[in-house]
């Protein structure tokens, strides 16, 4: 299973921002959505990630002042990003390794999703489940 077979058929359009976002404004977003990580873009181009864990390392390091920040001073750059034809368990990998949580999937230059840990796992867990089911059914008729 690749990375652009899990995210054909979403109709849930990106939520993004820019460089230039204030940090107190992307928290807000972020809030308001529920979601973990917001892809900072420049035109159709993904330049970073801006999550929660930059929120919390921005806090520890600078205090409330980096509220006051823009969202380009306390991303994480350059972006951890993969291809469509990516298979499911590199990608897990790769977010496994480099510890994070969400993936800016871009063919070309372009971004055409996002897929977060969650939904890695979740196609495991069906994966798993489905595997096991289809053994059950084999011991039962053989």
């Amino acid at each position: 299973m690749t990375i652009a077979r899990l995210i054909e058929g979403r109709s849930t359009a990106i939520i993004s921002c820019s460089a230039d976002t204030g940090v107190r404004e992307a928290i807000t977003l972020l809030a308001e959505k529920r979601i973990g990580a917001l892809p900072v873009m420049s035109d159709r181009t993904v330049c970073g990630v801006f999550s929660e864990r930059d929120v919390i390392y921005q806090l520890q390091a600078n205090g409330p002042a980096m509220l006051d920040k823009t969202v380009g001073d306390v991303m994480t750059a350059p972006a951890i990003t993969v291809a469509p034809d990516t298979p499911v368990l590199n990608a897990m990998a790769l977010m496994t390794r480099r510890r994070i949580r969400h993936l800016p999937v871009v063919q070309g230059s372009e971004m055409i999703g996002l897929v977060s840990i969650g939904d890695l796992v979740k196609y495991r867990i069906d994966s798993i489940e489905s595997e096991a089911e289809a053994m059950r059914t084999y011991i039962q008729t053989a």
